[in-house]
């Protein structure tokens, strides 16, 4: 966007946006799967381990070890779903950021909305950073939040439909 007259404020820029959140500490996980995978497994356990702790005062788990367990291993599932969750609407804000024809903008503050709309040679670039980069990353996010969330629905399904 800097090649042409764009009014867009510098950190506003699509580009530039997506450039700031592939940069961030956390934003940076979904970028490969392997990582993203290892982070959501470490919040996985230290929730599990809280879960365990907090339900541990339940009266009803007393009588049964194997409920205690099952029940905080499935709701721990809650955090890293959250996270996953997070992680795809910042990186679908940039997706959408970028492929879009115009870019809404703010020069001074909330109040004075404007558009710009996007020159071809800005659109093609922009628009290959979206399907190059961060489509992947979205495609990641949704698989492993997918996952995440069929495992906590067969834990709410146990539950629900338990014998023991």
């Amino acid at each position: 966007m800097n090649e042409c007259k764009c009014p867009v404020p510098r950190e506003q820029q699509p580009t530039n946006e997506y450039i700031a959140l592939s940069k961030s500490f956390i934003f940076s996980w979904p970028k490969t799967k392997k990582i993203l995978i290892s982070v959501l497994i470490k919040f996985w356990a230290i929730a599990f381990i809280l879960f365990l702790v907090i339900s541990s005062g339940s009266v009803y788990f007393k009588t049964s070890i194997l409920k205690y367990i099952l029940l905080s291993f499935f709701s721990s599932l809650s955090i890293p779903l959250l996270i996953s969750i997070r992680l795809y609407l910042g990186w679908n804000h940039i997706y959408k950021r970028l492929t879009s024809e115009k870019v809404e903008y703010e020069e001074s503050g909330w109040y004075d909305g404007q558009v710009w709309l996007k020159p071809l040679f800005v659109k093609e670039k922009e628009s290959l950073i979206a399907s190059i980069e961060v489509k992947p990353i979205l495609k990641n996010l949704i698989q492993v939040s997918s996952i995440i969330l069929v495992l906590a629905l067969s834990g709410i399904l146990l539950f629900q439909y338990s014998i023991f």
